[in-house]
């Protein structure tokens, strides 16, 4: 493996040089040059995120020393250094997103609690939202999947939906989860109750909507999951609901 370069130490470990540098590893075909940048700039900041995700999210149940643990999230980074893709977002935001995933999905049966599919699956209603996101980390990466599901959507449901009825339902149930700090209490008739109160459309409707939803639910979930975020541009597809 490529070995970093001992830095000076600082609060800004992972630095827009950092960023930099990582965007012209994966633009360079040279090897020498790629492991120049590495050692030079990107190998000591994946070093420290990865110690770091580790202790600030308590990632201690691992079966393994957590020096091992720490070179295996750092393995994935790079395994993974090619998927980040310059104008999308900052790479720290995209690395720790990578990180935090890699090590929830490989935690043992103790942690298994606070896998992100827990915390992410919501659009069935079936769930008390406030409970589900009661881990601080679950909850922010909710919130963070939920700002990047809310631009897709922006960008997408006159793509998806064709018909005047069942955009203003998408939008209905878009806008819940705009205030969802507000409505996370309430249980599924509760929710559909307000959903047809501000649509006037029956329960059937609803549901044959938020079923449509719920498929490219699942694709962003998965994307966010695997990748550290979603694909939000317009698609410019048409989806015949």
């Amino acid at each position: 493996m490529l070995t970093p370069s001992k830095k000076a130490k600082s609060r800004m470990y992972f630095t827009q040089d950092t960023e930099n540098a990582i965007i012209a590893y994966n633009k360079s075909d040279d090897r020498l040059e790629k492991n120049d940048l590495y050692v030079a700039e990107i190998g000591y900041a994946f070093d420290k995120l990865a110690e770091n995700l580790i202790h600030t999210f308590k990632f201690y149940y691992f079966d393994i020393p957590l020096t091992e643990v720490k070179n295996e999230v750092v393995s994935y980074l790079i395994m993974n250094i090619h998927k980040f893709k310059e104008g999308k977002g900052k790479a720290f935001s995209y690395f720790s997103i990578v990180g935090k995933n890699y090590l929830i999905l490989h935690n043992n049966n103790n942690y298994k609690k606070m896998k992100i599919t827990k915390s992410l699956d919501v659009l069935d209603f079936n769930r008390n939202l406030s409970s589900e996101e009661s881990e601080k980390e679950s909850k922010e990466t909710y919130n963070e999947f939920v700002e990047q599901m809310l631009v897709f959507w922006d960008n997408n449901i006159t793509n998806i939906f064709r018909r005047q009825k069942d955009i203003l339902v998408a939008d209905s149930v878009i806008e819940l989860f705009r205030k969802r700090r507000n409505v996370e209490n309430f249980n599924k008739k509760a929710l559909y109750i307000l959903i047809r109160e501000m649509t006037g459309s029956n329960t059937q409707h609803i549901t044959r909507v938020i079923n449509v939803m719920k498929k490219h639910y699942k694709d962003m979930m998965y994307d966010y999951t695997n990748l550290g975020q979603i694909d939000t541009t317009n698609t410019g597809s048409i989806f015949n609901a």
